[in-house]
């Protein structure tokens, strides 16, 4: 058990990516605080865990990301893990963006992180140990029409990484990202993107699609011990799509 006695925040766990995360991390060991925009669907997957809380959380709310952190820390009584994975995945043609759904997206996809990752990294300074893994997209690499809203903020959430582990790593705290392709999650077989997948699969090396469960895993690997020299990174998982 690679995360034994460790504890976690996973944000947007209540479905798709983040639920197996949550999964994989309970699976190895650690306390998990389930954090989501669903309430219901966050205490849902908790209630599958033998050790995790579920919260309500809406990551673009300042106040409600300091509540976030206060109750996991009240519950378990310390925060080793953070992974922002909460996102608005939208589908959007360019000229169709207006400014508003640009700072929905940019208010839940980077500025998430950033109020995440400051409350988060405030707690975990007392302890002098952490690690922040944020979950980015391979879109940034191949670049895709319809996202470019997306893009930008998916993008944002790879430099913010660098530059959060020059400023952490003193503390003993480390910040990686993890950037997966198409996957398929309830979210996209219910969108736009679903339709994208046999030409996807086309490009990838691996020839199928990719599942939630083959994010999770290296997820954790960045969370565990086994990544302590790893820090300013990101993990392309995508079945290989983006190796050309």
């Amino acid at each position: 058990m690679i995360l034994k006695d460790r504890v976690a925040i996973v944000t947007g766990g209540a479905q798709g990516i983040g639920r197996a995360i949550v999964d994989k991390f309970a699976a190895e060991g650690a306390a998990v605080a389930v954090a989501d925009i669903n309430r219901e669907g966050a205490e849902g997957a908790a209630a599958a865990q033998p050790n995790a809380i579920g919260l309500g959380v809406d990551v673009s709310d300042p106040a409600a990301v300091e509540r976030m952190v206060a109750d996991t820390v009240k519950r378990f009584g310390r925060l080793d893990i953070l992974v922002n994975n909460a996102a608005i995945v939208p589908f959007t043609a360019w000229d169709d963006v207006d400014f508003a759904e640009w700072r929905r997206i940019m208010a839940v996809n980077l500025d998430g992180v950033f109020l995440t990752s400051r409350a988060a990294s405030d707690e975990m300074r007392k302890a002098g140990y952490g690690r922040i893994v944020n979950v980015a997209s391979n879109v940034i690499v191949a670049g895709t029409p319809n996202l470019a809203h997306y893009v930008a903020a998916k993008g944002g959430v790879f430099g913010f990484t660098r530059a959060l582990a020059t400023e952490l790593g003193k503390y003993g705290i480390t910040v990686n990202s993890v950037a997966p392709g198409l996957t398929e999650t309830e979210g996209v077989l219910a969108s736009p993107h679903a339709a994208a997948f046999d030409f996807v699969q086309s490009l990838q090396a691996i020839p199928r699609r990719g599942v939630a469960a083959d994010i999770a895993p290296s997820v954790a690997f960045l969370a565990s011990e086994e990544a302590a020299w790893v820090t300013g990174s990101m993990l392309v998982v995508d079945g290989g799509h983006t190796r050309h």
